[in-house]
């Protein structure tokens, strides 16, 4: 029998129709602003859904700086090994409290959510990791290696699989070991990739530690260099004076070409692993 389509219906298809599109009018008129003409652009008011013009002069400038390749190079060797320590580390933490015969399991959750509500602060935590780290590259992977959320959402999700798998192979002979790599891990596919995900953007995006615990620019992650690109550009538009001219033109395209760099490698790989979110977010979400 074919349901009854309601009011209700209706109204979160609405609902969900506006809220894509104040999602993503803001990447449209981004990218199309990035490829118009300079000057066009700045005469432009209002709604844009295609690029006034075309012009590829404001990526010019900015792969011109070859800060950006560098920046480049080293944000791809934070995600790849930031996120692998995360997951690692994630992984471990939440096998173990996941196991209801740890005797102390309750009290080191408990511990554990403590960490979000209550830090040390900037300056000891500053004073803490140069002083154990010095200026190398560990600053930007070891401090953030577990995030207490994420190990939350992935010990709830390795509770979600039932006991009698795991019986049986111990049953069989396996150890701990054997049963995270043969048995949880497989089944918690649809978490691990969400939880990858996470980890992933927040250090693609990621820009303070670096500023915080980095000196040598051969360090410099991306964003930190896309940073310094925007504010220069500021910087030159305030000596000028007043906003004329094709150099003012181009500080607006320019801004709009360092936003898309940044954001287009995220927007590539998140399809990959889109059919894994929801499925992901609501195992992790169930209450164990």
């Amino acid at each position: 029998m074919k349901e009854k389509v309601t009011a209700f219906d209706y109204f979160n298809v609405a609902a969900l129709t506006l809220l894509c599109i104040l999602t993503l009018y803001p990447i449209i008129y981004v990218m199309m602003s990035s490829i118009s003409d300079p000057v066009l652009l700045q005469q432009q008011e209002g709604i844009m859904l295609y690029p006034l013009g075309f012009s590829l002069e404001a990526y010019k400038l900015v792969f011109d700086n070859p800060s950006v390749l560098i920046g480049y190079r080293n944000t791809l060797f934070y995600v790849a090994a930031g996120t692998a320590i995360n997951m690692f580390m994630t992984i471990l933490g939440a096998f173990a409290l996941s196991r209801r015969d740890l005797y102390i399991r309750k009290f080191l959750t408990i511990v554990i959510i403590f960490t979000m509500q209550f830090g040390g602060g900037l300056i000891p935590t500053f004073l803490v990791v140069s002083g154990m780290l010095g200026q190398s590259i560990w600053t930007q992977l070891l401090p953030g290696a577990i995030i207490t959320s994420n190990l939350i959402i992935m010990r709830t999700g390795f509770f979600a699989i039932p006991d009698s798998l795991e019986e049986s192979a111990k049953i069989d002979g396996a150890n701990d070991w054997v049963v995270l790599t043969n048995i949880i891990l497989p089944l918690s596919k649809p978490t691990l990739a969400v939880i990858a995900l996470y980890y992933g953007v927040a250090h693609w995006n990621s820009w303070l530690p670096a500023t915080i615990y980095l000196r040598d620019r051969t360090l410099f992650p991306l964003q930190l260099f896309l940073r310094e690109i925007l504010l220069q550009n500021q910087l030159e538009e305030t000596v000028v004076g007043v906003a004329t001219g094709l150099q003012a033109d181009m500080s607006d395209v320019i801004k709009y070409a360092t936003i898309i760099v940044a954001i287009i490698p995220v927007l590539c790989v998140y399809p990959f692993v889109q059919k894994y979110f929801v499925k992901g977010v609501m195992i992790g979400a169930v209450k164990g």
